[in-house]
């Protein structure tokens, strides 16, 4: 018989891919030194960013089906041939002092990479832990919250100690070893298999919930509890992204908070980005993913209702630290939740869709903070329309709530055929 992998150890590979493609959010620290040697805009330099992000959820979208088609191990490898070419190529386009070069490698290749790598792992994540959906992905999806903190000491002493060039080449060859290295262990466990405890002919007073159903990811678009899941993701993610681009400036305004506590600020916003991502994923797991939502979503309302008013430095930076622990918790969760309602027939693909939210936010939560406050030269304002998108927020997570009770009612007197009625 195959001897069975180590869980844990998947899960460890999948931090791995994580921990690599999540160095894009240290992008801005190669900002200043291209705009230093090169001459080129902040915002020129902070397009590429925007586009791989951009990228990340559309080839995330379209590639996953290829994901359930050709399992983790592949998708992980073709993710780190992206990835790494897209670094690696940002180090032509600098040499060359071509923008163009940049947006296509950083911005369109590392792009594609980063869309895979981010799905690559989860749906095998979410059958080797039915038990531990949520501690699991969170596991994954913190790595790329924290990576910054890693690759972005790492990028700067590069650029200090050789060049822009350079770094970018060391860094690419890195990541596509540490990415095919972490592929390598990816498998989806053995057809039927259960973690110890959970076997059928073991007693064991814990139990796996069963799926509401299990869909094909053409099945799931079709339902309303996808699209739920799409706006309050696309919510989260875009009044997280917004307070993520101006959290410096805007504690500057509001509570004369210095740059340098500011900076400061910024950095410790990182940790509570990557904690909430493992902890409330890992609460979600007892408390259920309905309930994590519901809750993230109240926080909000009241957490940016209250921001423009909280001039005291610590009540400011509580407010905003929490809000980070929702946005970070709402991208670990996503996959548990996706697989609860949904199955893990074509989780990867699903969770792709689902990602399409994190492209579109990228674009409209910069917009809208910037045209409101360019028109009021305020974040009062954009902080209580933020406020009043939680609120619609929170009413999806309570409505997708009667749309699973609705559902569950009904596959208890019919089997299949009731999904398809759920349409």
């Amino acid at each position: 018989m195959e001897k069975v992998k180590n869980r844990w150890l998947i899960a460890a590979s999948a931090l791995g891919i994580h921990l690599s493609i999540g160095s894009a959010y240290a992008w801005s620290v190669f900002t200043n030194p291209m705009v230093d040697q090169y001459g080129w805009e902040t915002a020129q330099v902070s397009t590429a960013f925007s586009i791989a992000i951009f990228f990340l959820g559309m080839s995330a979208a379209f590639m996953g089906k290829f994901v359930e088609k050709h399992g983790p191990r592949k998708s992980g490898m073709l993710s780190a041939l992206f990835f790494s070419v897209g670094v690696a190529g940002s180090g032509l386009a600098t040499l060359t002092e071509s923008l163009m070069l940049l947006y296509l490698f950083y911005g369109v290749i590392g792009g594609i990479g980063l869309g895979i790598g981010y799905i690559a792992p989860v749906s095998t994540l979410v059958k080797w832990f039915p038990d531990r959906r949520g501690l699991a992905t969170g596991l994954a999806i913190m790595g790329f919250g924290f990576a910054a903190m890693i690759s972005g000491p790492l990028a700067a002493a590069l650029i200090e100690a050789i060049n822009i060039p350079s770094t970018f080449f060391i860094l690419g060859a890195i990541y596509f070893t540490v990415m095919n290295l972490s592929s390598l262990y990816l498998a989806p466990p053995p057809k039927g298999w259960l973690p110890k405890g959970f076997k059928e002919n073991e007693a064991s007073k814990q139990k796996i919930k069963p799926d509401l159903s299990q869909l094909t990811a053409n099945e799931a678009v079709k339902t309303r509890r996808f699209w739920f899941l799409w706006f309050m993701l696309f919510i989260n993610i875009t009044c997280g992204i917004a307070i993520l681009a101006v959290a410096s400036p805007m504690a500057q305004e509001i509570t004369g908070m210095t740059a340098i506590a500011a900076a400061t600020m910024v950095g410790i916003m990182g940790v509570f980005n990557g904690a909430g991502r493992l902890g409330w994923a890992s609460l979600s797991d007892y408390i259920g993913r309905p309930n994590v939502y519901t809750v993230f979503f109240v926080i909000q309302v009241a957490a940016f209702f209250m921001l423009p008013f909280a001039t005291n430095p610590i009540v400011f930076q509580v407010l905003l630290f929490a809000i980070l622990s929702c946005y970070g918790g709402g991208f670990a969760s996503i996959p548990a939740y996706i697989g609860d309602l949904f199955g893990t027939k074509q989780l990867g693909a699903i969770h792709g869709y689902i990602l399409t939210a994190w492209a579109m936010a990228g674009l409209a939560g910069p917009l809208i903070l910037s045209l409101i406050y360019d028109s009021t030269k305020s974040y009062n304002l954009t902080m209580v329309i933020f406020s009043l998108l939680f609120v619609i927020a929170l009413a999806l997570s309570l409505w997708i709530r009667l749309d699973i009770k609705r559902i569950r009612n009904a596959n208890k007197t019919m089997p299949l055929p009731t999904e398809q009625r759920s349409i």
